[in-house]
């Protein structure tokens, strides 16, 4: 009797701990394992919350109007492609916003960046096109304790030296699937002094970040093997008449003239160079800014060699989402009604889901809320990595995450593009 009196007590006065009826001792009962697990995370750079409802928000920032939007619009579509094929992420869909333009400029690249760190719900960006852009970008972003990976930037400069020295331009939360351009500077060296048998070239660039660096990364590694550099030129962004350069570059009586430069002042060098005494027979090599449909469409490009990331990916599947460079471009020809126009569209593919799975991996829900870490983002990026269209992808000290394969094709008419993308006719593998 006397203990039912108790537990009525205990009732009626709404107690929160009771013994057993025949003592007044009390007891505090231990948290369950889920009470324990939904206390909001802590990160030393903050966290992103997603409310329910809401969408988590990711950015494109890549070179999607002007001359250099050949490049960056495949990588825009390969971020959305990548987006549909991961879906939600603990029931949340994912959202690229608006793309971002880094118009292939410092100019470009901070203004946008500007934008997205103003914006607290970002995640994360993927870009930018250009390694220009991205030395003005990336600063921001760094600062503000975002992640950004490019699928197009190859500029060393951003990275490291591959040797353990990082980048004169290198910020923590910086990431790439792209190459680095000292590995393709060493690809075309080879193939200019070893496959050609050519033992002396000029070069010519535009002061880009990317032109500049692939430039002396393919100076450096030809003079190593014995060739000799007989001229280390520039052009201006925005020159029309080549002629001047031409002359200069003329005067070395160079066998080849390498020239890893953008549209359209590519498109002026092959078009004017015929009129240049001592360069009609000259060997012509542009790199990837140049591996591309408007470039390639010009009847004077006939002819000329192309450096670039392997594209020969066979039966690649990106091991996240299970789809192969196959199902990608015929996704892509569905949604957009033509093939990609650069050769960057399956590192865009990666990237993206480089870091959807990384926010998949840290995002941590208390109460309704999604909280995504800022620095648990980063560790998650620079953990084990996954297989993806371009190979296997895992991220060094410096960022470099990508397959660093190289190849040259050789490009022989206009009039079928594609098959001189797929021309290979040198391989590089570091």
């Amino acid at each position: 009797m006397r203990k039912w009196v108790w537990l009525l007590s205990c009732f009626l006065l709404a107690a929160t701990a009771c013994g057993d009826g025949e003592d007044e001792t009390t007891t505090t009962q231990a948290p369950t394992t889920t009470e324990a697990m939904m206390e909001i995370p802590e990160d030393p750079l903050g966290l992103v919350e997603v409310g329910a409802g809401e969408e988590i928000q990711i950015r494109s920032l890549n070179a999607i109007t002007g001359d250099v939007a050949f490049l960056g619009l495949p990588n825009q579509r390969g971020v959305e492609l990548a987006i549909a094929d991961y879906g939600p992420i603990s029931g949340r869909s994912v959202s690229v916003g608006t793309g971002l333009d880094d118009l292939c400029s410092p100019e470009g690249g901070q203004a946008s960046a500007q934008v997205i760190v103003s914006d607290p719900s970002v995640v994360g960006v993927i870009g930018t096109s250009c390694s220009g852009a991205a030395e003005a970008a990336s600063p921001l972003i760094s600062n503000a304790g975002l992640v950004m990976i490019s699928p197009s930037n190859t500029s060393p400069a951003l990275t490291s030296d591959l040797a353990g020295t990082p980048g004169k331009s290198y910020q923590v939360g910086y990431y790439r699937t792209a190459h680095n351009d000292l590995f393709q500077g060493q690809a075309v060296a080879r193939f200019v002094f070893d496959e050609l048998g050519l033992g002396n070239a000029a070069t010519i660039h535009d002061g880009d970040p990317y032109t500049q660096g692939l430039a002396q990364a393919f100076s450096d590694a030809f003079e190593g093997l014995g060739g000799e550099i007989t001229t280390f030129t520039a052009v201006n962004k925005g020159d029309t008449d080549m002629t001047a350069v031409l002359t200069e570059v003329s005067a070395g009586d160079p066998e080849a003239i390498f020239f890893p430069i953008f549209m359209p002042e590519g498109g002026f060098i092959v078009q004017q160079i015929g009129g240049i005494s001592g360069l009609e027979d000259v060997v012509l090599i542009g790199a990837d800014g140049l591996l591309a449909d408007n470039f390639m469409e010009l009847p004077e490009s006939e002819g000329v060699y192309l450096s670039g990331p392997d594209l020969r990916y066979g039966a690649n599947t990106n091991s996240i989402t299970g789809k192969s460079a196959e199902d990608f471009l015929a996704a892509y020809q569905s949604e957009y009604g033509e093939a990609p126009s650069a050769a960057f569209w399956a590192h865009s593919y990666d990237a993206t889901t480089m870091l959807l799975r990384a926010i998949d991996q840290v995002a941590m829900e208390v109460d309704g809320t999604l909280y995504i870490g800022r620095q648990a983002l980063r560790d998650a990026l620079s953990g084990p990595g996954f297989n993806g269209i371009i190979g296997h992808i895992e991220c060094d000290n410096w960022g470099d995450c990508g397959s660093q394969l190289i190849t040259v094709v050789h490009h022989n008419d206009a009039r079928d593009i594609e098959s001189g993308k797929s021309n290979v006719v040198f391989g590089f593998s570091p």
